[in-house]
This record gives structure tokens, C-alpha cells and sequence, in this order.
């Protein structure tokens, strides 16, 4: 009789750990896609065009908002010489980092910090954020 119990106090262990380690997984698998289901939806998959809000003191064309763990907009295209300024809106800290190395990245942005540079040079800028990688924008220079 003892020797059913341990079977099946074993067994039942077995079936809470497996059962924890499930939900486990699930949850960190929850925690990887849901940033880039916010992403998405912030960029205005399936909805057309991203909506943008440009930044008090800041001429519009050359402002990039971090929200919702997205660059919006995702695509900028300015003329050589414009300043362009990414502004962190989220409660999360981010950074912006060149993906080919041509511009030094940011220091880490809390919310409402904000990194600029000017880019003179013609050609197209590809960037993501150091912390989140699956947020990316380019800004093409013309």
C-alpha cells in the first residue's frame, strides 16, 4: 500500500511539474511574441499607413517616436542634412544603434529622452533598438 502511495505521489509530482514547466513556456513565449504583435499593430499592420504624431519642437518629417516597442514611423525619408530626433514615449528604456555600424548608437533612452543626428550623406540608414532587436526603421537620406 505504501509503495502505491509513492507511485502515485511520484506521479503526481511528475504531471505538476510538467504542468508548470508548460506553463512556463508558454508564458515565455507569450513574453517574446507579444512585444512584436504590439510592434505591429503600432506600425498599422493591415490598416494602412502608421499614424504619427510629431514631436512638440520638432519640425515634422524629421521626428521618430519609440512606442509601443515600435519606431513609427519605421520608414523616414529626409533631404542630406536634417536632424532627425527619435523620442522615447514608452516605459520601457530603448537604444538606437546603426545595424551596419554608420552612425554611434544612443545612450539607453527612458521615457521622454531623446537622441538626435544629423545625417549628411545620401543613402539609406537601417536601425533597430540594442535592447528590443526586432524593432527596426531606416531612415533614407536623399
Amino acid at each position: 500500500m505504501t509503495t502505491l502511495h509513492l507511485r502515485t505521489t511520484r506521479r503526481s509530482q511528475a504531471v505538476t511539474r510538467r504542468a508548470l514547466l508548460r506553463q512556463a513556456l508558454t508564458a515565455a513565449l507569450l513574453a517574446t511574441l507579444l512585444p512584436a504583435a504590439r510592434a505591429q499593430h503600432a506600425m498599422g499592420a493591415g490598416h494602412g499607413a502608421p499614424a504619427t504624431t510629431p514631436m512638440p519642437n520638432a519640425a515634422p518629417g524629421n521626428a521618430v517616436e519609440i512606442r509601443n516597442f515600435a519606431f513609427v514611423p519605421a520608414r523616414l525619408t529626409v533631404v542630406a542634412g536634417t536632424r532627425v530626433v527619435w523620442t522615447n514615449r514608452d516605459d520601457e528604456a530603448h537604444l538606437v544603434a546603426s545595424t551596419s555600424g554608420a552612425f554611434k548608437a544612443s545612450p539607453a533612452l527612458d521615457t521622454g529622452d531623446s537622441f538626435a543626428m544629423v545625417f549628411d550623406k545620401p543613402g539609406s540608414y537601417d536601425y533597430f533598438c540594442s535592447i528590443h532587436p526586432m524593432m527596426r526603421g531606416t531612415v533614407v537620406v536623399r
